[in-house]
C-alpha cells in the first residue's frame, strides 16, 4: 500500500530541479546499457523516464535521489508504482 499523496498544482524549486536531474541521470545510467542503440528509442525511453520521475516527485514519494531513482525506475520497468 503506498503512502504517497498526489499533490494538486505541485510545482518545483530550484532545489527540487536539481534533486530531479540527479535522479533522472542516476536512473538513466542504471538502465541506459540495455538499451536499442536506435536513436528513436532511446529518445522514448528517456522521455518515458522523464515522465515517471516527474510523476513520482508530484506524488510527494521520498525526498531524496535514490527514492525518485528507484520509484521511477520501477514504473518504467513496468513494476509497482510508488
Amino acid at each position: 500500500m503506498s503512502t504517497c499523496q498526489p499533490i494538486d498544482g505541485a510545482s518545483f524549486g530550484p532545489d527540487s530541479f536539481k534533486v530531479l536531474g540527479q535522479a533522472f541521470d542516476a536512473a538513466w545510467s542504471e538502465i541506459a546499457g540495455g538499451m536499442s542503440t536506435d536513436p528513436a528509442a532511446i529518445e522514448a525511453a528517456r522521455l518515458a523516464l522523464a515522465k515517471a520521475i516527474l510523476a513520482v516527485a508530484e506524488q510527494n514519494c521520498g525526498d531524496g535521489v535514490e527514492d525518485l531513482k528507484q520509484a521511477a525506475l520501477r514504473r518504467v520497468m513496468g513494476g509497482a508504482s510508488p
